[in-house]
């Protein structure tokens, strides 16, 4: 991640200059567009070096729709596992998007036809006979599924990630206020945001992060497990011979047991308040609760899924929206859009257990379905006149 973070820097610039280019025209932004966009660029360029443009160019701009969609029809696989039958259907029905994906052939030919380390990415990790860890590389068929999963479940979390900050945000001003302060304060110009221990120092921005994902966790896909059927070895039972229970069930081997990040979450065994929006808690001179509450939230806390199917991704995650929402906040204020714009992203009285407004809404897909929030940026009282790095920036997009 150190050696891939001035290219990730790179896409951050363009993020500022384009919501430089929409503050100047007073224009509502989406922001979970804004973010899809960010994130498809960081994850093809993490991936195979690849430049998708999507944050100005129309080209490849179906990529995170398409992300989308696959991700659908992943779920739908998963929950129902039969109906994955009717996939030549599926695949005709879309086969409209279907030429666009061909974009990721491109992606992995053009690297596979450069060396190995010639740009650091995934590819110079995974493939080849011998990885850097020495272990056999990905290959073939290997390298295309692991590309296909890693462009889809890297760009659409992070991308989730930073848009329920954003809405969280705009909604908490006490919040808004401490950490934009935490920030402002940290950084003495825009460019100096990088990792370390300055940005490592920004605890209170960790805590937003950590809160976000509790009570918006990026994927919202069932974990599933099971013993595994094909095992010539079956798992060894309890020494008194029951079967294996799992809160008093037994659980038949084969059988897929798994649950809802969301609702593990949320569950107020293990989270006190679990629907308030409170950074505070991971703060252990500021939390409410007392250590042994705080140690039980923090083992409770897994929206990166724990053990040997932890995300790989959870570096690149945190460290990206850190970059984001701090520069971000260095060089813009931001406030909710007006009127019903406003109002998209967050629940509806009418809409029974979608009733609260100052929720960020989730739709279960294999990571997660959202929109908004809208919000308005303005330049930071000082911070574009004192900092010519971002006018300039914009002055050559202009060119």
């Amino acid at each position: 991640m150190r050696a891939f973070e001035p290219t990730m820097t790179s896409q951050m610039d363009i993020f500022l200059r384009q919501l430089l280019i929409s503050s100047e025209n007073d224009e509502t932004i989406n922001m979970t567009t804004r973010c899809q966009r960010l994130a498809a660029d960081v994850v093809g360029l993490l991936a195979f070096g690849y430049e998708l443009n999507t944050q100005t160019a129309d080209t490849n701009i179906i990529i995170p729709d398409a992300m989308k969609a696959n991700s659908y029809r992943i779920s739908l696989y998963m929950t129902w596992p039969t109906i994955r039958l009717m996939d030549p259907v599926f695949r005709w029905l879309g086969r409209k998007k279907t030429p666009k994906w061909y974009v990721l052939r491109s992606m992995i030919g053009r690297r596979m036809s450069m060396p190995r380390d010639a740009a650091h990415d995934l590819y110079a990790v995974a493939s080849g006979d011998i990885t850097t860890s020495g272990e056999r590389g990905l290959r073939g068929t290997e390298l295309w599924s692991e590309a296909s999963f890693f462009i889809m479940a890297g760009g659409t979390t992070v991308a989730t990630l930073m848009s329920a900050i954003f809405f969280y945000l705009s909604r908490h001003a006490d919040v808004y206020t401490r950490l934009a302060d935490e920030i402002r304060t940290a950084f003495s110009s825009g460019q100096a945001i990088k990792s370390g221990p300055q940005l490592s120092s920004c605890k209170y921005l960790r805590a937003v992060i950590d809160e976000t994902m509790r009570v918006s966790p990026p994927t919202t896909a069932t974990p599933w497990r099971e013993e595994d059927i094909y095992s010539a070895t079956p798992a060894p039972a309890p020494s008194d011979g029951s079967p294996f229970l799992v809160d008093g069930h037994a659980i038949p081997r084969g059988t897929a047991v798994g649950v809802s990040l969301y609702s593990l979450m949320h569950n107020a065994a293990y989270f006190p308040e679990p629907f308030a929006f409170r950074p505070e808690r991971w703060l252990d001179a500021d939390s409410a609760f007392d250590e042994a509450t705080r140690a039980t939230m923090r083992r409770a806390l897994a929206p990166f899924a724990l053990g040997d199917r932890g995300c790989a991704g959870k570096a690149m995650a945190y460290l990206e929206t850190s970059l984001a929402v701090a520069k971000a906040l260095w060089y813009f204020d931001f406030r909710t859009a007006e009127g019903p714009a406003g109002r998209v992203g967050g629940g509806s009285p009418r809409r029974g257990w979608r009733g609260r407004v100052d929720e960020y809404q989730l739709y279960d897909i294999f990571t997660a379905d959202h929109d908004g929030p809208n919000v308005v940026f303005k330049p930071r009282a000082g911070a574009a006149k004192s900092s010519q790095e971002i006018v300039d920036a914009l002055n050559f997009l202009k060119r």
